[in-house]
């Protein structure tokens, strides 16, 4: 097999001791998505745990399939990992490094340059989860996005809160769902093209999106650092849509009242915590992916 990029260090793992890995990851990734797994069952919707599947590209079984990590190579007699971006020879597989370089270095150089960036700065806690009130100001309930959940306030109440809280979003992917009305609220102007200027480690979403980026470097990156991502994507939802003007008690959810100043403290503490998991994750994944960032250099 030939050399690529890391491989001379490569590690080895017996077949016994792959097996056993990919087995407890598959284990953790079921446990995790079993609500899920039985919703889908029933034909039913959560509206948490189902944004993650609805909004990111990654579907459920690409959690529950465990892929090392580049720089391990696989005892596989049987070619079970005859996969995409993987070479598989003389009975044993690895990751193709080359391959994956070849198909998809722009967007690796671009994920370590967003997450280098963003890592050095400091956290904004100032937004209080106001963009997902901008996403529905002005708006009758069956006009939002997400219709089918009743709101805490009439839209003459949450246009009020949205006036008095003020907008701070630094985040493109939130301000491209806001209304028309809410835009000219926002005291930042994030675009796509601004993106690695302007996204910041407080922000909610650019941490929910590591697990967006840790699928899109698949194989590349190792599996438990993906669903380690998930699992703390899933976390911030939650405060994400708690923080919102909809009503979630129906599904157990107390609201986190960012209209009051308690309910605003309540989001910072929560907000911050969740920055400083992230800013973990984070150069985790620079840690697997920067390596390769040099080699295209």
């Amino acid at each position: 097999m030939p050399a690529g990029p890391c491989d001379q260090a490569a590690q080895v793992l017996s077949q016994e001791d792959w097996q056993a890995r990919a087995g407890a990851h598959r284990e953790r990734a079921e446990a995790l998505l079993a609500g899920v797994a039985e919703r889908r069952r029933r034909g039913e919707r959560h509206p948490v745990e189902d944004f993650l599947f609805d909004y990111y590209t990654l579907r459920p079984g690409e959690l529950v399939r465990w892929h090392p990590g580049a720089g391990v190579v696989l005892d596989d007699p049987d070619g079970q990992f005859a996969l995409k971006f993987y070479r598989h020879q003389d009975g044993r597989s690895q990751v193709d490094v080359e391959a994956f370089l070849e198909r998809r270095g722009r967007t690796l150089e671009w994920t370590v340059e967003l997450l280098s960036r963003t890592a050095e700065r400091p956290a904004a806690l100032g937004c209080f989860g106001m963009h997902e009130w901008a996403m529905v100001y002005h708006l009758r309930p069956d006009q939002t996005r997400h219709s089918h959940l009743p709101l805490r306030f009439d839209p003459a109440r949450v246009a009020e809160v949205v006036e008095q809280v003020g907008v701070r979003c630094s985040h493109f992917d939130a301000l491209r769902f806001f209304t028309e009305d809410a835009v000219p609220l926002n005291s930042l102007s994030p675009t796509r093209e601004t993106q690695a200027e302007m996204d910041q480690p407080g922000c909610l979403h650019a941490n929910m999106d590591l697990y967006k980026w840790c699928g899109k470097m698949l194989p590349l990156v190792d599996s438990g650092l993906l669903l380690d991502c998930y699992g703390l994507a899933l976390e911030i939802r939650e405060l994400d849509m708690q923080a919102s003007a909809y009503d979630l008690s129906g599904w157990g959810y107390e609201p986190v009242a960012v209209e009051t100043p308690e309910g605003r403290a309540e989001y910072v503490r929560r907000q911050r915590g969740f920055s400083e998991q992230a800013q973990v994750l984070r150069r985790r994944l620079l840690g697997q992916l920067q390596p390769f960032r040099a080699v295209l250099v």
